[in-house]
């Protein structure tokens, strides 16, 4: 039976397919295609008159190439998501470990040297007020 979802889904790559196969459909034979597979069918039978069963068997293999592209290119997708999902969590650890580290390390140099810790602030805030004040000055 032919899957209705790939035939609408995959329409212009099959519609390719059947024009390779019978070059004597025309732009509105298969613009009359409204999704309906006994209707491409059809149509396919009166502009060819090869016999229904022929026509079904070719767009059922068709159909069935164009869903196993389609499948194994969402695998493929599926795949790259979760090796990039997998990378970037592992960056993320990377980065909070860094982040981890450089916290320790200040922390460390405050407990060590508590008076150049304070000499430190104090110069950062003198240059933060400086700036400001150059920033807001009129």
């Amino acid at each position: 039976m032919i899957d209705q979802l790939v035939l609408e889904g995959n329409w212009n790559e099959i519609e390719g397919k059947l024009r390779q196969k019978w070059g004597q459909l025309t732009d509105d034979d298969v613009l009359q295609f409204r999704g309906d597979a006994q209707e491409i069918i059809g149509i396919i039978q009166r502009r060819t008159g090869e016999a229904r069963e022929a026509i079904e068997q070719h767009l059922q293999e068709v159909c069935d190439r164009v869903a196993s592209t389609s499948g194994t290119a969402a695998e493929a997708i599926r795949d790259v998501t979760q090796h990039a999902g997998e990378a970037l969590q592992q960056k993320a650890q990377q980065a909070a470990d860094g982040v981890r580290a450089g916290y320790d390390g200040a922390e460390r140099f405050v407990r060590d040297r508590p008076a150049e810790s304070l000499a430190v602030c104090f110069g950062i805030g003198v240059i933060t007020g400086v700036v400001v004040a150059w920033w807001l000055r009129p």
